[in-house]
């Protein structure tokens, strides 16, 4: 499943209980993957970015089956999924918002369209709304540093972003019904 369609198909995704086994369908993904590389611990970043595509996110019971596969301590995964920003623990909302806080963005007020943002959504920079529809993310750059403050929701582009103007464009991404 590539990363698109893993985003159109979150309501099938089999859903991972805290402190309970994996789903078979996910303990399965994870073993095809961590085969595909050999076991090789030298690939745990390659491994743990497409069970992440696959599976969504990266909880504890998948981290710690990764480290099982390949012979390596679970906190030594933990430090690579919490390093890097492109890995997340919780599961991520069916649109996607990366707010740029760049220092262009930042000058032309970015804080005040996250504030905004925030308020709208019911959550903090880093969490998902609880209906499942918004994840809301702060990247230091989105490689748009003209047109700030940009924020991208799924694969838009959202330029010169003022707070005023935030309610209509995520009215644009919510689901009607």
């Amino acid at each position: 499943m590539t990363g698109a369609d893993a985003l159109c198909s979150e309501a099938a995704r089999p859903k991972i209980v805290p402190g309970e086994p994996l789903p078979e369908d996910v303990a399965e993904t994870i073993d095809r993957i961590v085969d595909r590389y050999d076991a090789e611990p030298g690939s745990l970043i390659n491994i743990l970015h497409e069970i992440q595509e696959d599976v969504g996110y990266l909880p504890e019971e998948v981290l710690s089956r990764v480290a099982e596969r390949l012979g390596v301590p679970v906190v030594d995964v933990h430090g690579v999924v919490s390093f890097y920003a492109l890995f997340s623990m919780k599961p991520k909302g069916r649109n996607r918002i990366a707010t740029c806080n760049g220092t262009a963005c930042y000058v032309r007020g970015a804080q005040r369209v996250l504030e905004r943002l925030e308020s709208e959504l019911g959550v903090k920079a880093g969490d998902t709304t609880d209906d499942g529809e918004f994840s809301l993310d702060v990247v230091r750059c989105l490689g748009a540093c003209g047109l700030g403050p940009v924020v991208m929701i799924n694969d838009d582009v959202h330029a010169r972003l003022k707070p005023d103007r935030v309610p209509a464009v995520l009215a644009r991404y919510r689901r009607s019904g």
